[in-house]
């Protein structure tokens, strides 16, 4: 809110001054110094936006902003309590009426003055003003990342993947975003730009930010999945046939592919095509699905595996020992 309010200030005096004096309020500064205050990054992202320097008011010093306070009691005096008894149904009709109250406030002559406060600001002050940048200002938000495999980062707030330039994979690169653009950094360069997208598990790709070992990502399909399984197994070749029959859209059941890969990758044929067979039947084609069969196989195989039960040895008491009334030692 204190950013909004200090964009509306801006576009109200339609200029930008050269120093931004604020107090020492939380939104803008996070650590009160007079040499040297911690400022508030939205606010400083602010300033470097607009083209201002921020140099706050001194902590305990009531005279580096006396005549904005003085301004405030005025304000209070001729606006908000000549308006304290209406009442207003919309929020338009309040601000046209804070609106009307303003102007009269700004074009009533000041005492001992021979001006009003709109004419001195005309006269002396709006020259000085730089203009207004043409494009309007954006928050920034601000997050660490790491490269995937695939040369993609994921915005987690959207869960959307930017594709990054292959040499990056694997490094911690920085993203700073805003309501519509994406921009991914890397030691202090820009290494992609892109318009933020809101669907999530979609993917926001340029072509040349992959390696050709990555390339099929952006060509991915049905078909493409279903070629490669018929070269490993006719089992698998079938499950993926039936999952993409299952109506979903594919970007969906890609993922799910590339897990089935995997898996058969990391485990033996017999096992592997056998747990097709069984997601087949019960016609339950996720990656979950699946892995469940697989490690239940193996903890049944470790269980035949392992001693079958205890062996007979002199030590175990028989059933005439717990069938005696009596102990006889």
């Amino acid at each position: 809110m204190f950013l909004h309010a200090l964009k509306w200030c801006l576009g109200y005096f339609k200029g930008v001054p050269e120093i931004l004096a604020p107090d020492n309020l939380k939104p803008a500064i996070i650590k009160a110094s007079r040499y040297g205050p911690g400022v508030n990054r939205a606010l400083e992202d602010f300033c470097n936006h607009y083209g201002m320097a921020i140099v706050p008011t001194r902590a305990a010093k009531p005279k580096d902003k006396a005549l904005v306070e003085n301004q405030v009691n005025l304000i209070y005096s001729r606006i908000y309590a000549k308006l304290r008894n209406q009442q207003f149904f919309a929020l338009s009709s309040l601000n046209q009426a804070i609106t009307e109250k303003l102007n009269c406030h700004n074009q009533t002559r000041m005492q001992l003055k021979p001006y009003c406060r709109e004419e001195k600001f005309l006269a002396d002050e709006k020259p000085l003003l730089k203009p207004l940048p043409t494009a309007p200002y954006e928050i920034k938000f601000y997050s660490t990342l790491k490269a995937a495999k695939n040369n993609h980062i994921q915005l987690t707030c959207d869960l959307h993947y930017y594709s990054v330039p292959y040499k990056w994979t694997g490094e911690q690169v920085k993203v700073i975003y805003t309501r519509s653009m994406v921009r991914i950094y890397a030691k202090g360069e820009m290494i992609a730009v892109h318009p933020r997208n809101y669907s999530p598990g979609r993917y926001s790709t340029i072509k040349g930010h992959l390696c050709s070992h990555h390339r099929h990502y952006l060509d991915r399909s049905p078909a493409y999945y279903i070629e490669k399984a018929e070269k490993k197994s006719d089992e698998l070749a079938e499950l993926i046939k039936l999952l993409f029959k299952k109506g979903k859209p594919p970007e969906q059941n890609y993922r799910t592919c590339d897990g089935l890969f995997n898996l058969y990758r990391k485990t033996s044929p017999e096992i592997f095509n056998m747990a097709c067979k069984h997601a087949i039947e019960c016609q339950a084609y996720s990656y979950k699905f699946i892995l469940n069969i697989i490690e239940n196989n193996k903890k049944s195989f470790q269980k035949e595996d392992g001693p079958a039960g205890i062996p007979n040895h002199e030590n175990v008491r028989g059933k005439a020992y717990y069938e005696q009334l009596s102990l006889k030692f």
